[in-house]
């Protein structure tokens, strides 16, 4: 099983609706997955206990694990660009 963690600022209103897509997408596809929200501010302490972190903000830091902008699944903007990243990872 793969864990991912998707992150906002709030770890509410965006993270929700990114988290519902990737969870989506990743049935779609027959991945099994374990996906969590928290707050930007928790990725640090969180980060290696994942396999992929998708934000909903810019980060610049390396949290060590592969990080995805994800603001495309709130915008609408490159859905499908993001969710082939997603993907990639995923199953690679």
């Amino acid at each position: 099983m793969k864990r991912i963690l998707v992150a906002c600022g709030g770890a509410v209103a965006t993270s929700t609706v990114a988290a519902d897509r990737v969870r989506d997408l990743c049935k779609k596809n027959g991945i099994q997955v374990d996906v969590q929200q928290c707050r930007i501010s928790e990725l640090a302490s969180r980060a290696d206990q994942v396999d992929l972190i998708i934000t909903t903000a810019k980060v610049s830091r390396d949290y060590g694990v592969p990080v995805i902008h994800g603001i495309a699944f709130v915008s609408g903007i490159n859905i499908e660009q993001t969710e082939a990243k997603i993907l990639d990872i995923l199953k690679g």
